[in-house]
């Protein structure tokens, strides 16, 4: 097997974690690894049934696509023409090293070695360590060179007595003075996954090549919230606001198609299905999975859409089908208190909606002012595809829809 291309855009990926060995037998649909693409960590399956021969990477190593990643075959097959074909040496036997600060003990009731950071020991010529089992417990629980204990028991065999004096000679040892140094270097470095160079190559081409313009309007909410309150009492699926701003921005890109285009260098292509991009942070970066045809489905189907594509990130379970064929994206950072903001348009769409947090504020009903709920939403568009007025059109519509929820389950 390969490694398989499980995104659009993957290159290169990197293998997270084995869940088989050489010598394991595994069949058709059996999990044999995660891997980290640049959008999100799955599962690969393997596509034949046999006993695993050969691993190529180990874990945290990057392969490219197509390169040779494991050979499944039957016990003592040559696999040598394989690894000739595809130019990959002989997987070396990699053997764990023994970490200096992690005691490794062998022993027996009456010898014992230990190595770690602060305990060596000598192993006597006879090839025996006098010590009682108590003795050398404490010492290593001390970090004790117990070379430096004197044995006071028969023979010279160090008992817990000794090892006792010793720690009470060691703690009426002047003790160096403790002196705090200010730091100006003290950072941590962390290698970038594919995963983040990808959003950081994407982003930066869309930023730099799309002439990016910002729209930004205020929504009246009281009526979303007296709706969504009404649908939570009468469903049993939980209607989230993401979930009804969804809806609405499906529906009103359903009057002002331009918005829903993509740009395509030498053409602008309209696109009549309407496919929304929901951005969803997970530790490794973002992933935008897609509600696809959003805008003939209802508000309970979209919630339990999201809900699922939310498990399935946080639980690094999202398929490559679920990433393509954006047509508009939503990034919505109302959750975190962000009053406003502006996002990078993720491509190939020509726009993206930036929403934030519902916010109580006095504003003006009827010429009183009173407390009401707002939101800002910010549309950034790129100029090539989508002009200030047909993108303030768009806004206006989505306003309305938000303002009269009930017009968007019609």
């Amino acid at each position: 097997m390969t490694m398989p291309r499980m995104s659009d855009t993957m290159t290169v990926g990197t293998l997270v974690t084995w869940h088989k060995k050489v010598g394991d037998t595994v069949k058709s649909g059996d999990i044999l690894a995660d891997v980290q693409t640049d959008k999100a960590t799955m599962e690969l399956e393997s596509y034949y049934d046999g006993t695993i021969l050969y691993q190529s990477i180990k874990e945290g190593e990057d392969i490219p696509v197509d390169a040779l990643l494991v050979i499944i075959g039957k016990p003592g097959e040559d696999i040598q023409p394989i690894l000739q074909q595809f130019q990959t040496p002989k997987q070396e036997v990699h053997q764990a090293q023994e970490k200096t600060n992690i005691a490794k003990v062998v022993s027996t009731d009456t010898e014992i070695i230990i190595s770690n950071a602060n305990t060596s020991v000598t192993i006597p010529e006879d090839g025996r360590l006098k010590a009682s089992p108590l003795a050398k417990k404490i010492a290593q629980e001390n970090n004790i060179d117990i070379q430096e204990v004197k044995g006071t028991g028969d023979g010279g065999r160090i008992i817990k007595r000794d090892i006792d004096n010793y720690l009470e000679t060691l703690k009426q040892q002047p003790q160096p003075r403790k002196i705090v140094a200010f730091r100006y270097d003290d950072y941590e470095e962390v290698p970038l996954n594919n995963m983040r160079k990808v959003i950081a190559k994407r982003l930066t081409e869309s930023k730099n090549n799309a002439p990016h313009f910002y729209l930004t309007m205020k929504v009246d909410m009281d009526n979303a919230i007296e709706a969504r309150k009404k649908l939570n009492a009468l469903s049993d699926t939980k209607i989230s606001f993401n979930d009804i701003i969804i809806k609405a921005v499906a529906s009103a890109l359903r009057k002002h198609p331009k918005v829903n285009s993509s740009w395509l260098e030498d053409r602008i292509r309209i696109n009549h299905h309407i496919n929304i991009g929901v951005a969803v942070a997970i530790e490794d970066g973002l992933v935008v999975p897609v509600i696809k045809n959003a805008d003939i489905k209802g508000l309970a189907q979209i919630a339990n859409e999201v809900r699922e594509f939310v498990n399935k990130a946080k639980g690094k379970g999202l398929a490559p089908e679920d990433f393509v064929g954006n047509t508009f994206t939503i990034s919505n950072l109302g959750m975190y208190g962000i009053e406003e903001f502006t996002a990078i348009i993720n491509p190939p769409d020509a726009c993206i909606l930036a929403v934030g947090a519902i916010m109580e504020e006095p504003v003006v009903k009827n010429g009183q002012i009173v407390i009401g709920n707002t939101m800002r939403v910010t549309l950034s568009c790129d100029h090539r595809v989508v002009d200030g007025a047909v993108g303030s059109e768009f806004l206006q519509t989505l306003k309305a829809f938000l303002e009269d929820p009930l017009r968007i389950l019609l």
